[in-house]
């Protein structure tokens, strides 16, 4: 009779520290750190949609004042139009080329809009101009929202990527959740890591 007892106990046993086991690994670490992510890039998504909502307007108040700077003008539109028209796919966030083409998109419309915000300060009226003044505060806003999101989005992706090569989390995503892929993210862009050049 005792020898029947042992070998239950001892198995009961065993599932039971295998249990405590697994939830001391948190085995639901991965996913839930996987979809933290992907709201954080949904929220990255949602502050780069809504400064390509700002552009057009932006874009027309600027013409009606400063026609000849018709070629800036042009390439804020055509950068806009280039990062609202890319296709991302579902992989993006393990697709390091598709990133990286996103990346630059999102970058080159920046930039042309600062390029634009610099021509806007030949035109004392445009600069006066409540429509322009109003524009300009959104897309201040949004690209400090931007700035947040991505932040966030980056700490997000810094949390799963490091579940997925610490251990135990690396164990667990092997053997529960062996799709589970490191996420890219955001890098500096060439001209941002130059030191800005001072002239007195």
């Amino acid at each position: 009779m005792n020898r029947i007892a042992f070998p239950r106990a001892s198995r009961i046993l065993l599932a039971l520290f295998f249990v405590v086991g697994l939830s001391a690994c948190d085995i639901n670490a991965v996913p839930r750190y996987d979809e933290d992510t992907k709201a954080a890039w949904s929220e990255v998504l949602n502050q780069y949609q809504r400064r390509a909502d700002l552009v057009p307007n932006l874009v027309e108040t600027v013409a009606g004042y400063a026609r000849q700077e018709k070629e800036t003008l042009t390439a804020v539109v055509e950068a806009r139009s280039k990062a609202t028209q890319m296709q991302l796919p579902p992989d993006i966030l393990n697709n390091p080329e598709a990133f990286k083409q996103f990346q630059q998109n999102q970058a080159a419309l920046g930039g042309a809009l600062a390029r634009l915000l610099l021509v806007v300060e030949k035109y004392p009226d445009l600069k006066s101009n409540q429509n322009f003044l109003a524009l300009q505060s959104q897309l201040e806003g949004t690209e400090n929202r931007i700035s947040v999101a991505r932040r966030d989005y980056i700490l997000s992706v810094q949390k799963y990527n490091t579940e997925l090569r610490t251990i135990p989390g690396r164990w667990v995503a092997g053997v529960l959740y062996p799709d589970a892929g490191v996420k890219q993210t955001f890098d500096i862009a060439e001209q941002a890591k130059e030191a800005p050049k001072v002239k007195f």
